[in-house]
């Protein structure tokens, strides 16, 4: 391997003996998800706890929607405990925080006024933009829209002692927050790519949060009113329960993600992906793209006359039960791929690294089994109307939406590898030793060099 090839954040083949160890433990995903599981117990016998407690009011169980934000509280408070406490996150020199210094506040002062200005100015912008986007004013955005409205002014109070708080103890102040106030101010010379950079994170922060708030009522209210008396002895209608239940756990911590990105606790934004095919393929997924390319009627539909697994398969309880399990497995990957990322976890974002859980055996686990998981619930190759056309076109558009993922999990590997030496150390061990991703590496390199003896062999040397 030439020095050139040996350099390149992409071209990392050298073998690695030990796997880096995870920026986040486990404990912290599971403490989240133990709160997030006695909040819904809480919420589901709410009427018993209000009989025995004799407590005034209606007594129906807690399915609201502000039942549902309410166990955001539930799911960090937990995460945050735990990461201060037992892994003690926050004396980190990733943090960029040095406790033992403490600035009087004269000292860092203009610095803070500086950088509340960027962030006031920051948030009115995204809120302009939340006011100029429509589709954040119909269906689920308005609970979004609700909440942030809400949380606007205390947002902006608050700021004002944490940044001076903050200030105090940062080794560098001037990050991208002040950069982008500094520019708007124009007193001081300010970094034009630190101001790209600090809009790359609210832009992600925006745009995602919003979206994983609409979401959280939904699957909360499904979770806390089922059933399960009456569906536990049905294939389908308990794996549906359960699956629900998985992405209730994957949207609550996903979203407290978002959200909590806070310096102290090591899960601030230290860089929004640069590539732009890396926002591309992320937003294609998302609302209000998704809308215009993936889903039923839409550019990329792979659900023309299908029924799904719970179709094809009734009349079999054996084969349904199979598959039911098979798809709640296939569920929790996904579920556990985010619980893993503890506090940390949001899209197109570095954060640090991560290498246990589910990343301990390939590098995109949520990737794979949710694109496992949709074929095999939607059967897409299995149509009602026994068109062989609409079989080869949701087959086809299937594949298609299998292939943007393939292309968002290549350029977030193009950002991680540029970001840290740790992920390419990452990278190397899981090409050499993932239980899944080694032997789909040893047969892409097989493939690619059988491709290029293939060609070597067409080439005619020219006659001297």
């Amino acid at each position: 391997m030439n020095a050139k090839s040996e350099n390149h954040p992409l071209k990392v083949r050298a073998k690695a003996t030990d796997l880096p160890c995870s920026d986040v433990s486990a404990g912290v995903g599971l403490a989240g998800l133990l709160g997030l599981l006695v909040w819904l117990l809480f919420c589901r016998t709410y009427p018993l706890i209000a009989e025995f407690l004799v407590l005034p009011g209606p007594r129906g169980v807690l399915s609201g929607p502000y039942a549902a934000l309410a166990t955001m509280l539930f799911t960090a408070g937990p995460m945050a405990i735990w990461s201060l406490l037992v892994d003690r996150v926050h004396q980190r020199s990733s943090t960029g925080l040095d406790w033992s210094q403490k600035r009087p506040i004269s000292d860092v002062l203009d610095v803070s006024v500086v950088k509340i200005a960027g962030l006031w100015a920051t948030w009115a912008i995204i809120a302009g933009l939340y006011c100029l986007a429509r589709w954040y004013w119909s269906g689920q955005y308005l609970f979004a829209m609700e909440v942030l409205a809400f949380a606007a002014v205390p947002l902006v109070v608050l700021a004002v002692p944490y940044v001076i708080w903050l200030d105090r103890y940062m080794v560098e102040p001037r990050d991208g927050a002040w950069h982008f106030g500094a520019m708007l101010v124009g007193r001081e010379a300010f970094d034009g790519d630190a101001v790209k950079k600090h809009w790359r994170a609210w832009i992600i922060k925006a745009f995602f949060g919003a979206f994983m708030i609409s979401i959280l009522p939904f699957g909360w209210s499904q979770i806390v009113e089922a059933d399960i008396a009456a569906i536990y002895q049905n294939p389908v209608q308990l794996g549906l329960v359960l699956i629900a239940l998985l992405f209730v756990i994957d949207v609550q911590i996903g979203t407290v993600g978002y959200l909590f990105t806070m310096r102290p606790l090591d899960a601030h934004i230290r860089s929004g992906n640069p590539f732009l095919g890396g926002w591309l393929a992320a937003l294609i997924c998302y609302p209000p793209f998704v809308w215009g390319i993936i889903g039923n009627g839409q550019v990329l539909s792979y659900e023309h006359n299908v029924e799904g697994w719970g179709f094809w398969f009734d009349g079999s309880p054996t084969l349904l039960w199979v598959w039911a399990a098979w798809l709640v497995f296939l569920t929790a990957v996904y579920a556990w791929a985010t619980v893993a990322f503890g506090i940390r976890f949001s899209n197109l974002t570095y954060r640090g690294v991560l290498t246990n859980g589910p990343y301990r055996y390939t590098r995109h686990p949520a990737y794979l089994s949710k694109n496992l998981f949709w074929w095999c619930s939607v059967m897409p190759f299995l149509v009602t109307n026994g068109s062989l056309t609409d079989a080869i076109r949701n087959t086809f558009f299937l594949l298609a939406v299998n292939a943007i993922y393939y292309w968002r999990a290549r350029t977030e590997e193009a950002h991680l590898l540029t970001e840290d030496p740790k992920y390419r150390e990452y990278y190397n061990w899981m090409e050499q030793n993932g239980i899944i991703t080694a032997p789909l590496a040893r047969l892409k390199r097989a493939v690619l060099s059988r491709g290029r003896r293939a060609h070597d062999d067409s080439i005619i040397e020219p006659a001297e």
